[in-house]
């Protein structure tokens, strides 16, 4: 079969602890202090054959993301910018939907036909985190597509546990709209679980701020909108992207570099009539500059939900937290707590509308020019189609 292979340079920077298994297996839990120099190939690969419990899917639609992208991404020094878990070479994508082709011998739920989107934080259901209930803080997961073989491939086997029947959204989607839409449910699954499970919600009328307007602040637009939230502001730099996301329910948007330098903090205060946000989504990936305006425009009580992963520190003053009874919430995934089934059934009953966010389709043949255009970052969400 043909895939997307990515393959790098591995050499620890100097003063990153390597753990024993770090060592030995060669991969990088913070793979920016360890992967250099990534080269994308399209290859001819086998085709996994699925063990016992996991099923063979014929990837159908695959989406890019922003990690994929920080894999393309390098520092002046030749470093990946993602900085997560890695282990290269590897088959990326971990956004995708498809096409049941083959069940192993102990899969019970799924049959060959069904439509289905898959959770790419591979948990192991048996550590601590996960008896308890946590399955995104797995201690011995693994992340499809970065340290696990991915989906930018014609097919892709994965255990069935991880695996979701998208059948249902033939209700609300043609054929083709069912996979784009089952495309997204990992993106929009990150805002999901950081809104409401993370940081447990907000109640109907609420206040919100989304600074970044890719994929996942996008889909946090969306879910504001949907459950109640009286105001949402957006702030991003891509005119684009902005508009994405006052066509999928943001009041008001915002062009940082079009502010003539007042402060963005200022501006959340102005249009809460002094009162700040309830919400404030950080889905840049840019904490340095986007948490001092935060902090500044909190409500009482407010929340900070930190989405946008980067590998920096970032000073906050403390005192605010402590005199408004605020929090900072961070969160890593989509894995448990019903937020799968729960997105398929806001998608198929048409409450959930995230057709908005595709902003461009490319066939696997120009996967890498896709990947040049999701550099310039003025699409929503770019998707691959595999067949």
């Amino acid at each position: 079969m043909r895939a997307l292979v990515v393959s790098g340079q591995w050499s620890p920077k100097q003063g990153y602890h390597l753990s024993e298994d770090e060592r030995l297996g060669k991969f990088a839990r913070c793979g920016s202090q360890a992967w250099k120099n990534t080269v994308f190939e399209i290859k001819d690969v086998p085709t996994p054959d699925p063990k016992d419990d996991e099923v063979l899917i014929r990837v159908k639609m695959c989406g890019i993301c922003g990690s994929d992208v920080h894999l393309h991404e390098i520092d002046k020094e030749g470093y990946i910018l993602f900085s997560g878990q890695t282990k290269l070479p590897r088959i990326i994508g971990h956004e995708f939907s498809g096409i049941v082709e083959k069940t192993g011998n102990r899969v019970s739920n799924l049959k060959k036909g069904d439509k289905v989107a898959a959770e790419s934080i591979m948990w192991c259901g048996i550590c601590h985190a996960c008896l308890s209930g946590a399955p995104n803080q797995c201690n011995r997961v693994e992340l499809l597509g970065l340290s696990v073989d991915g989906a930018l491939a014609e097919y892709v086997s994965i255990k069935e546990k991880y695996c979701w029947n998208i059948n249902g959204l033939s209700s609300a989607y043609d054929e083709g709209g069912v996979f784009d839409a089952g495309a997204l449910i990992e993106p929009i699954g990150c805002a999901y679980n950081g809104i409401f499970i993370s940081a447990g919600g907000f109640n109907p009328g609420a206040t919100a701020v989304v600074y970044g307007a890719g994929p996942i602040g996008l889909g946090a637009v969306a879910l504001l909108r949907i459950c109640g939230a009286s105001l949402i502001i957006v702030f991003d730099q891509i005119n684009e992207r902005l508009q994405i996301a006052k066509d999928m329910g943001a009041d008001y948007t915002f062009n940082i570099l079009k502010m003539n330098n007042s402060g963005l903090g200022d501006k959340v205060m102005e249009l809460t009539g002094r009162m700040g946000a309830d919400i404030q989504v950080e889905a840049a990936g840019a904490a340095h500059a986007t948490i001092p305006e935060m902090e500044k425009s909190l409500s009482g009580r407010g929340k900070i939900i930190y989405l946008g992963r980067s590998a920096t520190t970032t000073p906050v003053n403390l005192d605010t937290f402590v005199s408004g009874a605020n929090a900072i919430f961070g969160a890593r995934g989509h894995s448990g707590y019903g937020i799968y089934p729960n997105i398929i059934k806001l998608m198929a009953s048409g409450r959930l509308k995230p057709g908005a966010m595709i902003t461009a389709k490319y066939p696997f043949n120009s996967v890498l020019d896709a990947f040049k255009a999701s550099i310039r970052r003025t699409d929503g969400k770019i998707l691959i189609e595999m067949t």
